[in-house]
């Protein structure tokens, strides 16, 4: 069973910064894509950042240039490097592995989520 463990987050004012880190009960090149979601109260989860084990990344158009996805192989952990916070960054952010079983089947892992808050 692979586990994901989020730690990092908490409460900060706007315009200050945060780092999340999901470590991994395996290692994170079996996985073909690692990446960071949130949910907002009301609303639905959403990707924030992704990155590819070839490390590759994308990110949510509300967080370019601000965020920044990371990944340290010999740690098995990704980061979300969160900069330039906005109240509207509020939400419990969750760590998402990806497995590619075959063509058709891709495989979702979860960690349990972290809380950030942004306000002053």
């Amino acid at each position: 069973q692979v586990q994901l463990v989020e730690s990092g987050g908490g409460l900060v004012q706007p315009g200050g910064s945060l780092r999340l880190s999901c470590a991994a009960s395996r290692s994170i090149f079996s996985f073909n894509t690692m990446g960071w979601y949130r949910q907002a109260p009301g609303k639905e989860r959403e990707l924030v950042a992704g990155i590819t084990s070839g490390d590759s990344t994308n990110y949510a158009d509300s967080v370019k240039g601000r965020f920044t996805i990371s990944r340290d192989n010999a740690k098995n952990t990704v980061y979300l490097q969160m900069n330039s916070l906005k109240p509207e960054d509020t939400a419990v952010y969750y760590c998402n592995a990806k497995s590619r079983v075959n063509v058709e089947i891709w495989v979702d892992y979860w960690g349990q989520g972290t809380q950030v808050t942004v306000s002053s």
